[in-house]
Formats: structure tokens, sequence, C-alpha cells
């Protein structure tokens, strides 16, 4: 049917399918953003480890993608990234340089990977663009995850400048929403304080939020990045990164965040700030202006109204959230 109308299928194999951007790009397909051509492919690390080669290969083989979305990662929170920093970076390096040459070999003709904002530089200029990425080092806290990462940008370059591959890469900035890792320890900072909230509801405790609150982040709503992500597949041309995140002037501090989740779990304990507990940086004011030239009129979903609609999904699915 598609082919005779003149559409040629595509299959999008996504890695990483069932993580917090996987489960958001399977649910705005499935709400009606996917299109009749496109077939997606989800997998998880149940299908195939990624750093290993034959794994790999074999599953490009297996599912034969035209396009693939890479969000396969070792991914996790500051205290995670200090104590493994050479793990982040090993497994990292193997998942994407499996990846990456699979699809060269298998003749993907497009792949989007997904970065992060914490591969820029330690020491710069704000707001950061997308032509900042290698002007120094990424902070020590996560030098491993941030390097690897980097070098996905890299290879996307030698694979366009070699064999005119059209491999491209995203960086959005503090991803949330439904599915995400709500772990404590070891999981980012807002679904950590939604699972912190909800704990002290249920025990009557106060509220300890790790670090100062001081600290500014630009959040995204996963299903907002996940619209955006249909969009980069099927329109950005680019070899060259492109930033997905809310304005500057979005930017919220993690006691805000924290204010906004209190809110929407009608919290009413006490709110204490554990300033023993490192901050990690201060910010990373990304700008979104290569977005808005090509998206001008994209509208992101308000910051409190996504949080409610989180908190709400864990709470509605407290038993089964990775935790």
């Amino acid at each position: 049917m598609t082919e005779a109308a003149g559409l040629v299928p595509k299959r999008i194999l996504v890695t990483g399918g069932t993580g917090l951007v996987g489960r958001a790009i399977e649910k705005v397909v499935a709400d009606g953003e996917g299109r009749p051509d496109e077939e997606w492919i989800f997998v998880s690390s149940r299908d195939a480890d990624l750093t290993n080669a034959g794994e790999t290969k074999a599953l490009f083989e297996q599912h034969k993608p035209t396009h693939v979305i890479h969000l396969a990662a070792m991914v996790g929170g500051l205290f995670k990234n200090i104590r493994y920093n050479l793990d982040f970076w090993r497994r990292n390096i193997h998942i994407n340089d499996n990846v990456l040459h699979s699809a060269y070999e298998t003749g993907v003709q497009k792949v989007v990977s997904c970065l992060s904002t914490c591969i820029f530089p330690d020491k710069t200029t704000y707001p950061i663009n997308e032509s900042m990425i290698h002007n120094g080092p990424p902070h020590s806290s996560n030098f491993g995850y941030s390097y690897a990462k980097r070098m996905i940008d890299i290879q996307n370059r030698g694979y366009f400048e070699q064999h005119g591959c059209r491999f491209t890469a995203v960086i959005p900035t503090n991803v949330f929403g439904p599915h995400d890792n709500f772990n404590i320890e070891d999981g980012h900072v807002l679904p950590g304080l939604i699972h912190k909230v909800y704990l002290a509801k249920q025990t009557g405790s106060a509220l300890t939020v790790w670090g100062t609150g001081k600290p500014r982040r630009q959040f995204i709503y996963s299903l907002d990045l996940a619209r955006l992500f249909l969009w980069v597949l099927r329109e950005y041309d680019e070899v060259e990164p492109i930033i997905l995140s809310v304005g500057e002037e979005d930017e919220v501090s993690i006691r805000e965040a924290a204010e906004a989740i209190v809110e929407a779990m009608d919290f009413r304990g006490e709110l204490v700030f554990d300033t023993t507990k490192a901050d990690g940086q201060f910010k990373k004011t990304a700008s979104n202006a290569k977005l808005r030239h090509y998206l001008p009129s994209f509208q992101f979903t308000p910051f409190r109204q996504a949080v409610k609609e989180t908190c709400a999904w864990f709470s509605a699915n407290y038993a089964n959230a990775r935790k």
C-alpha cells in the first residue's frame, strides 16, 4: 500500500527502546505522530548486548533497519558517574562504535544518536551552542561518559567524510518524564526528587534535597523530546549536532524544581537542603537558537504541567517503576 503510493517504507530501529526517551518515542508514535510508511522496532539490552560487536551486527542483520535512533547507553546521575568514570567510558565507547559501524556495514540511511549537555566544556561562556562541544575538557565529575558521548560527533563526521553516511546527533538538556529511572542514589535530579517526595509523604518526614538548590537546569519533557526526535529523523539533514532544549528563559533552579514537585504531589512537610552534598555544575545553559531557526513555533509543555504528569505517572506506576 505505502509503496504503491510512492512511499519507500522506513524500518526504524530504536536502541535503548525501553528507556525514558525510547518509551516516549513509542508513545508519540502510537498516539498519532507515526506515519504509514514507517515501521518502528524498539529494542533493549534484552535483545542484544551492544557492547558486543557480533551481537550488535546480528541485531542489525535480523531487523534490517533503514534508519536508527540510537539511545542505548550506560547512564547515571552525578554520584554514580563520580564512582565509575572508567566504566562509563568503556561501555559507552563500545556501544557507540558497534552501533555506528553496524549501521554503516548494513547500509542504514540515517542514524540519529543522543548526546547530552554534560559533554560541553566545564569552563565556557554561556549560553553554550553546538559549535563549542570540543572547546575544552568536560566537568571532571563525569568525564568518562562525556568524552564517550563526544566521540559520537567525531565518528559521525568521519563516517560522513569517508563514506558519505548521514549520521547525526541531538543534544537534549535534562530530560524527564514517565519511565524514567527514579532511583534516589543513581538517578538524575528530577526523578530522584519525585521519589523522595513520594517516600516523605508516606513516612511523614521532611524532604531533604542534596546540595544548595541553587544550580540551574533546562528541563525538557520526554514527550516533547520524542516529537523533536521524529522531526530530526525525518527533516534535519546536517551532520553537525543540534541542541534540543527549552529556551534560556525557561531555566529553573533545583529549588524551583523541588517546589514544583512538592506542589504537584501536594506534599505538606518541611523542605531541607543538605549543603554537605555536592552541587555538580552550577549551570550549563544551552542556546536553542538553531532549533528555533528550524522550528520557530514548536510548543513545549509548560514545566509545571510536565512535572505534574510525571508525578502522576510515578504514583500510579510505583510498583513497576525503575527505582
